[in-house]
């Protein structure tokens, strides 16, 4: 395993990585607790439970008991799986309302047929991917896992597990593990277009799917407007081009005016600049004009061989010869 990696799950095992001192994180790192809170809420949301009618909830991978409190200002009871130990003692510290179970769960959660009336995991379910012993076989695990899933729901219930697949092979793996199990549902992805805020939600049901219906992926219709936005935004800011690629900018006539202001600026600056005299920014004939008139053009040029050629500084046409 990679102790460089970014990613936890190729830095060590789940029970070794969030040991006491990365549990402490979750209970003073004002960010981790904020992101951690809000998959919670989207997940709980995603369960689309009966609204005022508390029910028994599971937490799959439930650290530190910080989903597990936003279950309870819902009103509902949940009960926490977790394979850290010291992520569960610092869930004792907090005083968290739920029960607390530790527990591997690729090695099954032990609960009874049809116990709870829901389920949410947050950043926990990839974990399973990994395995740190030959007998640990990250396909067997899943499948445990979402069997013994299935088996504590009651039938129609939902679980909403949100996770971070590393690429599509994982992504497939877990999705395709979770059907074989018997779960219906399928993947839900927040923010799609977003390389930060894009969250993956397995949102799988319990049972015959009669009216199942997936809900909508937050950040799609958000994006498109913001795309839209960005568009009329590209057009404003290219709005002086004309049909033809030319652009229509005003052009700053650089008279003697500008041109004295621009020195004095310079100056005030401490650059050094040429004096000022009579002709400064003195208007001459423009290569325009003198190429107006081809004929005149090239009556200046004759006269002025015929110069080089009195002053011997060109060959005459019969030295030439």
């Amino acid at each position: 395993m990679s102790r460089n990696s970014s990613r936890p799950e190729e830095q060590a095992p789940p029970q070794i990585f969030y040991n006491e001192t990365e549990a402490s994180k979750y209970l003073h790192n004002s960010r981790m607790i904020e992101v951690q809170a809000s998959m919670a809420e989207r997940a709980l949301e995603l369960l689309c439970l009966p609204e005022d009618a508390p029910c028994l909830l599971l937490d799959v991978g439930c650290g530190t008991g910080l989903s597990g409190e936003i279950l309870e200002e819902a009103g509902h009871h949940w009960t926490g799986l977790d394979i850290s130990s010291d992520m569960l003692r610092i869930a004792q510290k907090r005083e968290v309302e739920g029960e607390l179970v530790h527990r591997d769960m690729g090695n099954g959660v032990p609960f009874r047929q049809g116990v709870f009336d829901g389920a949410i995991s947050i950043s926990a379910v990839q974990w399973l991917c990994y395995s740190d012993r030959r007998d640990a076989e990250p396909r067997k695990r899943l499948l445990v896992f979402f069997q013994s899933l299935y088996k504590c729901l009651r039938r129609g219930a939902r679980a909403v597990l949100q996770f971070y697949p590393q690429d599509t092979d994982q992504l497939q793996l877990i999705t395709a593990s979770a059907m074989r199990a018997g779960f219906g549902g399928g993947l839900l992805v927040d923010f799609p277009h977003s390389t930060k805020a894009k969250k993956y939600f397995l949102v799988l049901l319990a049972g015959i799917p009669d009216g199942f219906v997936m809900p909508h992926a937050k950040g799609e219709g958000e994006e498109r407007q913001q795309q839209t936005e960005e568009v009329r935004n590209e057009g404003r800011r290219h709005a002086s081009r004309s049909i033809g690629g030319r652009t229509n900018r005003r052009l700053i006539t650089k008279n003697r005016e500008w041109v004295m202001n621009k020195k004095e600026t310079q100056r005030r600056q401490g650059i050094t600049v040429k004096s000022d005299s009579k002709y400064t920014a003195a208007e001459g004939p423009s290569r325009s004009s003198e190429m107006r008139d081809g004929n005149s053009f090239q009556a200046w040029i004759a006269v002025w061989m015929a110069a080089r050629v009195c002053c011997g500084a060109l060959p005459s046409a019969m030295e030439c010869s």
